[in-house]
């Protein structure tokens, strides 16, 4: 098959669920695609820019799953319902990928179209909400950087919890009285994120109020 970038991308995808961002290399992309790694450079320039294609490319399919969450509410949808709906969109699309998060998060700072577009959305969302402007890039970037936060914690949980011993027990509720002894209710990650993102637009609320 003709080598193309859009090949070349799917080849670094598979490469990088495999060993992660630090240890994908080019000539793993190649050998994956069956040439050497010298014909690749005549498509992507390297390794940034092609971290850089796989993530515009995690963007881009978030920004469609977006698109069809939104056109999933009923006309009469607030805008905290438009905001959930964009981030629990990004939320799935990321989870998609094995190592999603980590590309976003550690991917070259290179304008992509996609993260352009996901944050364009997101602040006609706030916009048309009633934030002030000059609150509404914060905003978006708070969301969009909990949203890649919180499914990183998730891509990186343990299998199982470490083994606490009753004696650690007792000294962690000696040395962090508040954390161990608070009433933190055991949730679901879908749980804890929607109620990450209604604390997160009930702050943002307060500032549409301040107006």
């Amino acid at each position: 098959m003709k080598l193309t970038k859009e090949r070349i991308v799917d080849a670094g995808m598979a490469v990088f669920a495999e060993v992660g961002y630090q240890n994908l290399s080019m000539r793993q992309v190649a050998d994956r695609l069956d040439t050497h790694a010298g014909s690749l450079y005549y498509h992507v320039r390297g390794k940034d820019e092609l971290l850089a294609l796989m993530a515009d490319r995690v963007c881009r399919g978030a920004y469609d799953a977006g698109s069809e969450a939104l056109a999933g509410l009923p006309a009469a949808a607030g805008w905290q319902e438009r905001v959930a709906a964009q981030a629990g969109a990004l939320r799935r699309s990321i989870k998609e990928h094995p190592g999603g998060a980590q590309l976003l998060a550690e991917s070259p700072g290179t304008l992509s179209t996609g993260a352009l577009s996901l944050m364009e959305r997101l602040l006609r969302t706030l916009r048309d909400a009633g934030l002030p402007a000059a609150d509404c890039a914060i905003a978006a970037d708070t969301l969009l950087s909990h949203v890649t936060g919180f499914v990183l914690q998730e891509q990186n949980q343990p299998a199982a919890p470490p083994a606490v011993t009753p004696e650690l027990l007792a000294e962690l509720r000696e040395r962090f009285p508040l954390l161990m002894d608070a009433p933190v209710p055991h949730l679901g990650q879908d749980e804890k994120f929607t109620r990450s993102l209604r604390l997160l637009c009930a702050g943002f609320a307060t500032l549409v109020e301040a107006r």
